[in-house]
């Protein structure tokens, strides 16, 4: 209960908080979170794979939050595997990039996709896997802020891949 109530916290605080918008890392960044990961959970065995990597415009603390959720949910659904890989990265998208994580875990019905960003929205039992239902929703609550978007691709036993963006690029300029 006390997890579940910290996390409605802060899902609220990323809402109102005012953004200090700069150039981020995100490639840095998500191999800190992972590095650290590793650190707590020396018995997994899990690959990162940095993919391409494209500098981001926005909130240092919010855009860690994203990662950190979406790197911790791709931590958490490979844990049932021996080995795993989780991959970040980007892509060129039409006018402004799409950041990436993936991972080859659990992964998740594609029908149920557009129940994953939503606030209490649990795809797999918490006898599976812990949780409170909130990381996905406060990712969404972020990359909305910034302008951009999230969503998923999954299948069950095959993986999943989050995608956000970050608001459209004109100029070195976030929009």
């Amino acid at each position: 209960m006390g997890q579940l109530i910290d996390d409605l916290l802060n899902l609220s605080r990323v809402s109102r908080r005012e953004m200090q918008i700069e150039t981020v890392d995100l490639c840095e960044l998500a191999t800190s979170i992972v590095q650290r990961f590793a650190e707590e959970f020396p018995e997994r065995h899990v690959e990162f794979q940095l993919g391409e990597c494209k500098a981001a415009r926005g909130d240092p603390a919010l855009l860690r939050i994203v990662l950190e959720n979406l790197l911790g949910n791709a931590w958490k659904f490979t844990s049932k595997h021996a080995t795993a890989r989780i991959e970040f990265g980007a892509m060129d998208g039409d006018d402004t990039p799409i950041y990436y994580v993936h991972d080859d875990g659990t992964g998740f019905d594609m029908a149920f996709a557009d129940k994953l960003f939503g606030a209490f929205q649990r795809l797999h039992g918490i006898n599976e896997f812990e949780g409170t239902g909130i990381g996905l929703a406060t990712v969404e609550r972020i990359v909305h802020r910034h302008g951009g978007i999230a969503w998923a691709h999954g299948e069950v036993e095959g993986g999943a891949t989050f995608y956000f963006t970050l608001g459209r690029q004109r100029g070195g300029q976030q929009s």
